[in-house]
């Protein structure tokens, strides 16, 4: 099925949530009444984004605070210090009800998510959460719903366990080469002692010399047998560990809490999110009143609906995708059998774009904003088992003009979409500029164009009467020159390709 898009055109002077301008957000938009996964994967490629059914795109050399496309190269990905004590802190939780006091690395959030669009009864919420989202699913199993009450059809529901031992992604590094120089006299260690050694090494040393004396012949053959070495390759145990060793660590037996982190198809809505929708939506609701200091008659249901549930995204499930196949879903996060938050994705043919994530303030202490981002890009690492090209995490955008939303750049590798030649750039190489300037053209070559650019307006496809028709018999039919500013301007804004991909209806 093809693309259904109605072009809504400029919207300009309306409020802005990073600086708090009440006319300085401008934006070009339209409504998306269907959409392929191919078709937003160009778009989000070209600095669009989707908010419910509206997408839109910032007018980057005009608007208050430019928002640049972002995304991390989850492959290389490796967490930071921060993002580890923040896994490690979710640990102590789960395996020992350990709630960690101040020093609490709340993530910064993002405004409210209400824009009017002007002239249209819709919700313009223009990024998602801070920190937020993430969520990392196991493919491996399908969903094993209480009772089995759930249908075979949609055994793409996704559980996975936090105590989940499956490593998930390729990706990581190559063992770091150690170079070693003798210290200099008073630096260092002393080279005439043995080296010193881990207390823990030490103690399962003793214990093996212990049961050598006690039966040297068969015990070692049992050490053997398990494959333990007397003593372990010191570089192993300097190896790194990598993400998915830090989200899945063993957890102890008699754990104090169980998280699970299911995935569910939102749109069209499988039968466990309808289940769930209500549960889910007050826990939005506190969200709101709590982060966004909402009263308790704003965030209605159906502002939840058309904002975070509505997708104009198509499901796809072809036989080379993954498992869940594309298009829009929740990522719920189970404590002890109840939602404490949701990450709202997309997943596409490149990419798992993160759009939403809310939670259950009573939880703020674990970080969860910054969680579910880890989650996410193992998730992302994950499906490209399957599905090679799929390797990146679209965290939305980046707006180095606002302080809270800078975040977005401490996740590596990362690159920013140029928002002229539409060409990724290394974040390292685009912030020396954008601490001189808000906007920012980031490749380079003064030479380079926008390769995708329309130059071939009359291929359009319109959609007109019932009709689908190129551009250029369609501008004959009508002979309205004041239409093709607009339909030339949103040809502009999509590129060639989805301009003869996509219907632009026409009434």
């Amino acid at each position: 099925m093809a693309s259904v898009v109605e072009y809504k055109g400029l919207k300009a002077g309306y409020h802005c949530g990073y600086c708090d301008s009440e006319e300085g957000k401008v934006s070009n938009g339209m409504w998306a009444h269907s959409m392929t996964v191919q078709d937003y994967q160009d778009l989000i490629d070209r600095g669009w984004r989707r908010s419910g059914k509206y997408v839109y795109k910032p007018v980057m050399n005009q608007t208050c605070c430019p928002q640049y496309t972002i995304r991390c190269r989850s492959l290389q990905f490796q967490p930071s210090k921060s993002h580890k004590k923040v896994l490690k802190k979710m640990f102590k939780f789960l395996a020992k009800g350990e709630i960690s006091q101040g020093n609490c690395e709340d993530e910064p959030m993002e405004p409210t998510v209400e824009d009017a669009v002007a002239g249209d009864a819709l919700i313009n919420k223009l990024d998602i959460q801070c920190d937020l989202k993430t969520f990392k699913e196991s493919l491996e199993s399908e969903e094993k719903n209480k009772g089995n009450s759930v249908k075979k059809a949609e055994s793409n529901e996704l559980i996975q366990s936090q105590n989940t031992e499956e490593k998930l992604g390729s990706g990581e590094p190559s063992h770091p080469i150690e170079v070693h120089t003798v210290p200099k006299p008073g630096k260092g260690a002393d080279l005439s002692k043995p080296p010193c050694r881990k207390a823990k090494e030490m103690r399962k040393e003793r214990k093996r010399l212990k049961l050598m004396q006690q039966n040297p012949a068969g015990e070692f053959e049992g050490l053997q047998a398990h494959r333990e070495p007397l003593f372990p390759p010191k570089a192993k145990s300097n190896q790194p560990k990598s993400l998915e060793d830090l989200i899945f660590e063993s957890l102890p037996e008699n754990t104090s809490h169980k998280l699970e982190v299911r995935v569910v198809r939102s749109s069209p809505p499988s039968s466990q999110f309808k289940a769930t929708m209500l549960e889910s939506y007050q826990v939005y609701k506190r969200y709101q009143m709590a982060i966004h200091k909402h009263p308790p008659d704003k965030p209605t249901l159906s502002q939840f609906t058309r904002f975070l549930c509505n997708s104009p995204l198509e499901a796809e499930n072809p036989p080379n995708g993954p498992e869940c196949g594309y298009g829009s879903f929740h990522q719920q996060y189970w404590l002890d059998g109840k939602i404490i938050a949701v990450g709202v994705i997309d997943i596409l043919p490149y990419c798992v774009s993160s759009v939403y994530l809310y939670y259950d303030p009573e939880y703020s202490f674990l970080s969860l904003g910054i969680y579910s981002a880890l989650r996410e890009i193992a998730f992302t690492r994950q499906l490209h088992e399957k599905t090679p090209q799929l390797s990146y995490y679209y965290m939305g955008f980046y707006i180095h003009s606002c302080p809270k939303m800078k975040y977005k750049g401490h996740y590596r590798p990362s690159d920013l979409l140029c928002p002229e030649t539409y060409v990724w750039v290394p974040i390292e190489q685009c912030l020396p500029s954008l601490e001189n300037s808000k906007y920012c053209r980031f490749n380079q070559d003064p030479d380079a164009v926008d390769e995708g650019r329309s130059k071939e307006p009359d291929r359009l496809q319109v959609f007109h009467k019932k009709t689908v028709m190129p551009y250029g018999v369609y501008k004959k039919q009508r002979k309205d020159p004041s239409e093709e500013a607009t339909v030339l301007q949103y040809a502009s804004l999509v590129g060639q390709v989805c301009s003869e991909r996509m219907l632009l209806f026409r009434n």
